[in-house]
């Protein structure tokens, strides 16, 4: 195999991981994994649109509707038009809401600190540039650091 498709496989393999322990967390709360990436998206970015939310989650338009449907039935989630533009959904997180994603977020906050110990400081911010770095060249772009460090070179 070459070694772009190890990395390729490498990384579906983690994230499928980290997404596997995220979903055992969250079912203990009688939630999915995408209820509570809308939850945690609200939790630390606040009240959003449904479309602001589905490109947060990175959710297809088709299941977004139906997530937060369930919510609303759940009563962690609450729907109001939005003043400005009344074709726009804002979504806000409930007292209940609130109070389930502020208790499940540190836990998985916890597993992914554990998960990511067997990296040393360095090691995780290597990383970070180097996916910010592939995340450019999937988009035709250099990132941020090597345009920097081409320019300052």
């Amino acid at each position: 195999m070459k070694v772009n498709n190890k990395i390729l496989v490498g990384l579906h393999r983690n994230m499928n991981a980290f997404d596997a322990k995220t979903s055992k967390i969250v079912s203990e709360y009688g939630l999915t994994f995408s209820q509570f990436m809308v939850l945690e998206a609200l939790y630390s970015k606040g009240d959003m649109s449904v479309g602001e939310v589905r490109e947060r989650i990175l959710s297809s338009v088709g299941t977004i509707p139906l997530i937060v449907k369930n919510l609303v039935k759940m009563g962690y989630v609450e729907r109001r038009v939005d003043e400005k533009d009344r074709r726009i959904c804002i979504l806000s997180l409930t007292k209940d809401g609130y109070d389930v994603i502020s208790e499940i977020a540190p836990k998985n906050q916890l597993m992914i600190e554990e998960k990511m110990a067997v990296l040393e400081e360095e090691e995780k911010e290597m990383l970070v540039y180097l996916l910010k770095k592939l995340g450019g060249a999937q988009d035709g772009e250099k990132s941020k650091d090597e345009s920097k460090r081409v320019s300052n070179g």
